[in-house]
């Protein structure tokens, strides 16, 4: 979601500043809150000699991570090991599923726990998640990212961006948002006679957290933005991403957040979902996925729908086919290393990832041989390794559905490898970035999400611009993420309007990646998600179920109306 780049400012031709007009800017705001500063990890700062510590600190062992509900730990079943994704003979996790059993155990505590905390007042509940925000930003900072880099196989400043930098802008802007929504109050319009007042409540029941691997600032928002606003939670985090998030639920216990207000709860998928759509108790489900995996959780709260005491809350981002359309006007290397950086930085397993990319034929050569050049020069390896671009994959499950596009691209005659293509798994799982170029604007490369580093170009005749530009929207189900490049302002309006629902943060000559908290909120539409904007000031309202109140201070003596007496 989040890249360091949007915050410094990019070298090589400056771009038109009349572009900006195309889009009405508002007027300046100070917010009172400002984005964590992404540290710069150069050789010899304290900030590279304290990760350095950190990684060597966190490789040294396999911790060992209970269930915790209501602060109860539990061990239970066989235990399961997260791995290093780029050497998988290293275990830097011991963990355990929950049973059916544990999980509705974790619903009766989150339910009961709910009811307490709703009692809280914010400016407590403010308290704890300010205290939180400067504990990530000062003494676990590279704890967070250690265990992001050795676990989610993260390069340092991926790390950074992600587990340092949105993690604590997640904490600290959701209490902004939080503030300045409380700020509203109903119009009272003769106060001495009757005051009218909104207050937050949380929502009876409990909510389902259900975070992914690639993003550990992710599971923290997942999961803590619903217990703000007074809810009770049951976190199911990526078992890919375990430690990670261990380390943020710790982090919240020690900056005071109750026992039984957010429940660790580790779980076989399906056994996670079945229990938790079939309680009469299940208020909300936050989740960051697949698209078949949010279906089916959407599938049975229908089914289930008269059993509920609530209609629940479903919140849900699923990915995307995320797009670079270039036009002719096109300036070409912003093109080539805006792209490589959106299809290839952390191996292209962000939602929002480049993955396909339209390619004028008067602008094709330069800009294929471009991006050949530049992803020649990317280094794949450890990502201990501060040289390094990326590092490998998640899991062999990931490196299988990645490889396979591959090896059906190698045999199919429309596609056509230009670089890359190769991939090992005998240490970690590593797939190589990979470019190919197809001849079908509909084949699977340019219409199904891979989720890995492979890009797929499609080079379109110049006078078909606005044929090649319908594609976009409906050659594919998703809608998350999208970038257009041109010098031509009149296309760049033309575009903004005729590309309106293809993508929920839509760039214009920038790359598709790259949202940062409170300043591009982030989610998409159709089949990407419910688009309930991350990062921005809706967000925490999807978690609160508001109070109106009017208290009348006038003693009522009549039925009747004066009307009735004339």
């Amino acid at each position: 979601m989040l890249s360091v780049w949007t915050r410094t400012v990019r070298g090589g031709r400056a771009l038109e500043r009349s572009l900006s007009s195309i889009v009405e800017l508002p007027k300046f705001q100070d917010f009172g809150v400002q984005n964590e500063p992404v540290l710069e990890y150069r050789e010899g700062s304290a900030e590279r000699a304290e990760l350095c510590a950190a990684l060597a600190q966190t490789a040294a062992v396999t911790e060992e991570v209970p269930i915790v509900i209501g602060g109860e730990c539990i061990k239970e079943g066989e235990p399961r090991f997260q791995v290093m994704p780029h050497d998988h003979s290293k275990k830097i996790a011991k963990f355990y599923y929950a049973s059916e059993k544990t999980i509705q155990k974790a619903i009766k505590v989150s339910v009961e726990a709910q009811t307490r905390w709703d009692r809280t007042p914010l400016q407590e509940r403010i308290r704890i998640w300010q205290t939180a925000a400067e504990l990530m930003a000062g003494s676990h900072r590279q704890q967070l990212n250690a265990a992001t880099m050795l676990g989610q196989s993260k390069s340092v400043i991926q790390a950074e961006i992600d587990s340092a930098a949105e993690l604590i802008d997640f904490f600290r802007f959701n209490i902004f948002f939080l503030k300045e929504n409380a700020k509203y109050q109903p119009i009272s319009q003769d106060p001495s006679v009757t005051l009218n007042s909104l207050r937050f409540r949380g929502i009876d029941g409990f909510i389902a957290a259900i975070s992914p691997f690639n993003f550990t600032a992710i599971g923290g928002n997942l999961a803590y933005t619903p217990a703000l606003m007074g809810n009770g939670v049951i976190w199911k985090p990526s078992d890919t991403a375990l430690l990670s998030n261990w380390k943020i639920f710790n982090i919240m216990r020690e900056a005071g957040l109750p026992d039984g207000i957010v429940n660790f709860v580790p779980a076989d998928g399906p056994t996670f979902g079945r229990t938790i759509t079939s309680s009469s108790e299940l208020a909300g489900i936050n989740f960051t996925g697949s698209v078949p995996t949010f279906n089916w959780l959407w599938n049975e709260v229908g089914k289930n729908l008269n059993r509920y005491r609530n209609y629940p809350r479903l919140i849900g981002e699923c990915g995307g086919k995320n797009y670079h359309f270039v036009h002719p006007s096109a300036d070409i290397q912003t093109v080539v290393t805006a792209t490589i950086r959106s299809a290839f930085e952390y191996c292209g397993q962000k939602c929002s990832a480049c993955s396909r990319i339209y390619v004028p034929k008067s602008l094709a050569e330069p800009i294929k041989n471009g991006l050949i050049e530049e992803c020649a020069k990317l280094k794949i390896g450890d990502p201990t390794d501060f040289k390094i671009f990326a590092a490998a994959v998640i899991d062999d499950k990931a490196f299988n559905r990645i490889t396979g596009y591959i090896k059906k691209a190698k045999n199919n005659p429309k596609n056509k490898i230009i670089a890359g293509g190769e991939f090992d798994d005998r240490k970690g799982y590593f797939v190589q970035p990979t470019i190919i170029e197809t001849t079908d604007p509909h084949d699977k490369l340019m219409v199904e999400e891979i989720f890995g580093p492979v890009l797929t170009m499609y080079v379109y005749d110049d006078r078909d611009v606005d044929k090649t530009m319908s594609l976009i929207g409906s050659s594919t189900k998703f809608a998350l993420t999208g970038a257009v490049f041109s010098m031509d302002k009149a296309f760049l309006q033309k575009a903004l309007e005729e590309l309106k629902m293809t993508a929920g943060n839509f760039y214009l000559n920038d790359k598709s990646t790259g949202s940062v908290v409170g300043q591009q909120p982030f989610g998409g539409g159709r089949m990407s998600g419910t688009n309930d904007k991350a990062g921005g000031p809706n967000y925490v309202m999807r978690w609160t179920s508001p109070q109106s109140i009017k208290e009348t201070f006038v003693p009522l003596r009549d039925i009747d109306y004066p009307y009735m007496r004339d």
